[in-house]
C-alpha cells in the first residue's frame, strides 16, 4: 500500500565540482550525439559528469539486461561521492527494474533527474520519501531552449523557480504536493508498492504517441479506481503526437482530458510547458505547488 507522506527529503542543492553519475535505466541508447551534447550541458555548468559503464549496452529495446542496469542505479546511489543521477534516455524499461527492487534502508538524498519513463524511478523514489527532478533527460537536453535548461539548473542548485502559466479551466486555487508523471507510466505503477500516496497531491500529467481513446482509457481507469478521490489539482503539460489514426471516428485528445478530468471540480490547468516534443520545464517531485485555475498558472513554493 502506498506510504503516506506528510513531507519529502529534498536533496542538497548541488554546487559547482559536484559529481554526478549517468545511469541509463531504461531503453537503449540510439541519439549518441545529443547524449553526448548533454552531458556537455552539464559541464558547462561546473558539474564533474561520469558515465556509468555499460551505458550504451543493448537488450533488445532495454539499455542492456536488468542486472545491468539495476546495478548502474545501485552503485551510483551507493557511492557518497555523487550528489546526483542523470539518467541518459526514457522508452521504457524503469519498471522492470522496480520488480523485486528495495530502496537502500539508509538511503541518502541525491537528485535524481530525467522524465518520461523516469517517472516509475522518480515516483518510487518519491514514495521512499526523497525528492527527484521531472525534467530533461540527457538525450534532450541540448534541445530546450535557453530558459528550460537555465529552470534546470536553478532547480538542483536551490533557486526559486518562476510560474509557468497555461490555460486554467476554473475552480479556484489548491496548494499541495506536486506528482509530476508521464500519464501512461504513473497508471501502470497504480496498485503497486511503488505507487505513492497522492491524497492531497496536485498531478502534473504529460504524454506522447498515444492515441486519445487510450488516454480516455486510463484517465477512466483513475477514476473508476477512485485515485482522483483526494487529489486537490491536476496540471496537464504537452500530449504530442496523440492524434487519432486517419480515418477513424475519434475524439481530439484535448476533448478527452476536457471531457475525463473537467468535471473533478478542482483546478486544473491544461497546455503547460512540460512533456515531449517541446520545451520541458523542471518540475520538482514532491515539491509543494500552487495550481490556480482561474489564473492558469502553477507555482512551484519555496522548500522549507
Amino acid at each position: 500500500m502506498p506510504k503516506s507522506l506528510s513531507s519529502l527529503r529534498h536533496p542538497p542543492p548541488l554546487r559547482g565540482g559536484d559529481r554526478l553519475r549517468v545511469i541509463a535505466p531504461s531503453g537503449a541508447l540510439r541519439e549518441l550525439e545529443r547524449f553526448n551534447q548533454g552531458v556537455e550541458v552539464w559541464r558547462s555548468w561546473g558539474f564533474t559528469v561520469d558515465v556509468s559503464p555499460g551505458i550504451s549496452d543493448q537488450w533488445g529495446y532495454l539499455a542492456g539486461s536488468d542486472v545491468n542496469r539495476r546495478q548502474q542505479l545501485a552503485q551510483a546511489l551507493a557511492d557518497s561521492t555523487y550528489r546526483g543521477i542523470l539518467c541518459a534516455r526514457g522508452g521504457y524499461g524503469g519498471t522492470r527494474l522496480l520488480e523485486g527492487w528495495q530502496w537502500p534502508k539508509a538511503l541518502t538524498p541525491k537528485w535524481l533527474i530525467g522524465f518520461s519513463d523516469v517517472t516509475s524511478l522518480l515516483w518510487s523514489l518519491g514514495q521512499q520519501g526523497i525528492a527527484g527532478i521531472h525534467g530533461p533527460l540527457l538525450t534532450t537536453l541540448a534541445a530546450e531552449p535557453e530558459w528550460s535548461q537555465q529552470r534546470l539548473k536553478q532547480a538542483v542548485m536551490g533557486y526559486p523557480l518562476p510560474a509557468l502559466h497555461g490555460q486554467g479551466w476554473g475552480n479556484g486555487q489548491a496548494l499541495g504536493r506536486l506528482w509530476p508523471a508521464n500519464l501512461t507510466v504513473a497508471t501502470h505503477l497504480l496498485g503497486t508498492p511503488h505507487q505513492p500516496d497522492l491524497s492531497g497531491a496536485i498531478l502534473a500529467f504529460e504524454d506522447v504517441t498515444e492515441a486519445p481513446y487510450r488516454i480516455d482509457r486510463m484517465l477512466t481507469h483513475w477514476r473508476m479506481a477512485g485515485l482522483f478521490t483526494g487529489v486537490k489539482g491536476i496540471a496537464l503539460g504537452r500530449f504530442s503526437r496523440c492524434e487519432p489514426p486517419e480515418n477513424v471516428p475519434s475524439f481530439a485528445v484535448a476533448d478527452v482530458l476536457r471531457d475525463r478530468l473537467g468535471d473533478l471540480g478542482i483546478p486544473v490547468v491544461a497546455e503547460l510547458p512540460f512533456g515531449h516534443d517541446g520545451s520541458n520545464a523542471a518540475l520538482p517531485v514532491g515539491a509543494m505547488a500552487r495550481l490556480d485555475g482561474d489564473a492558469g498558472s502553477l507555482e512551484i513554493l519555496p522548500q522549507a
